[in-house]
């Protein structure tokens, strides 16, 4: 039988007197939308293990388990695929995405996603909840990809990403040699009118969009960069740097040259946040992808300085 997923607390003196209703949302962070949830499918509340209804009072000591119902798929095929799964607990999971695979499925391709191998993993081990990727990445970006194990994780951490309290850090291969060496760019981005996918910088239309870079070493014709954003807009980092003048080898939709790497030389190197549940720090890296670490290499060995 399919184990529940469950959260317990210990009633502290500054709630005592609240309400079930009131403590969840107050003091954990329970949406309406998940309280209503928990009603419509089949939730529970106990109370030291007594279940109890939504508006019953809470007392210092007490012992609050809400038990929550299992979570319809989404539709989400599961599809067998290894999964380089980095770390794992009751709510998270972190894994490092290859370039190449979308996150989430798509009209065209509804079963190689990574959602897909995750929902896989799920059924494996009947999880019983569906698949919340909190941090995603383009198809052809490779990295750290965060993952919600639960809709309450997910709720908390989408609430943490929208306060820019989950960090990530990227590492970037780009056409020439910035300066200064690092800094910060500020420039509002907007959906190209002229394209579904594309983005640009617009002065007037655009939202506002900032990032942070540095850069790592020379190589012969570009640089690598380690970049952290401010904002997350869709494509900021690849539009930032075309917009500069230095798009991302790789990125044809930018006008980065494919001559050393056929996608855009962008991957995600570490990722931290706060555990919403323990309260403590959470950080994972991974090394630079195969085929831009060869990229690198090779571009480094034909360095001037380097010779």
């Amino acid at each position: 039988m399919t184990a529940a997923i469950q959260k317990s607390w210990v009633i502290p003196e500054d709630s005592a007197q609240l309400t079930i209703k009131e403590f969840l949302q107050k003091k954990q962070g329970f949406s309406r939308r998940l309280l209503t949830a928990m009603k419509q499918e089949g939730g529970k509340f106990l109370i030291n293990e007594k279940k109890r209804y939504i508006t019953e009072a809470l007392r210092k000591n007490d012992t609050l388990t809400v038990i929550f119902p299992d979570e319809v798929s989404g539709g989400i095929e599961a599809t067998e695929m290894n999964l380089a799964i980095i770390y794992e607990d009751e709510d998270h999971l972190v894994l490092n995405k290859p370039a190449g695979q979308a996150c989430l499925p798509a009209m065209n391709d509804r079963r190689d996603s990574l959602a897909n191998g995750i929902q896989a993993y799920y059924n494996a081990s009947d999880h019983p909840a569906t698949v919340h990727i909190v941090t995603r990445l383009d198809r052809d970006t490779s990295g750290l990809v965060l993952v919600a194990k639960n809709r309450y994780a997910h709720a908390l951490l989408s609430k943490a990403q929208k306060k820019n309290q989950i960090h990530r850090t990227y590492e970037a291969i780009i056409t020439g040699e910035m300066t200064p060496s690092a800094g910060t760019v500020h420039a509002p981005i907007a959906r190209k009118k002229t394209s579904i996918i594309e983005r640009e910088v617009n002065w007037e239309d655009g939202k506002e969009a900032t990032t942070h870079y540095q850069t790592v070493s020379k190589l012969s014709g570009a640089s690598l960069l380690r970049i952290q954003l401010e904002t997350g807009r869709t494509h900021q980092i690849r539009v930032h740097f075309s917009h500069l003048g230095h798009p991302l080898l790789g990125d044809d939709l930018y006008g980065g040259s494919t001559d050393a790497l056929e996608r855009q030389a962008l991957h995600c190197t570490a990722i931290e946040w706060e555990n919403p549940f323990e309260h403590k720090k959470m950080q994972f890296h991974c090394m630079l992808s195969s085929d831009m670490a060869a990229c690198k290499k090779s571009l480094s060995m034909d360095y001037p300085g380097n010779l």
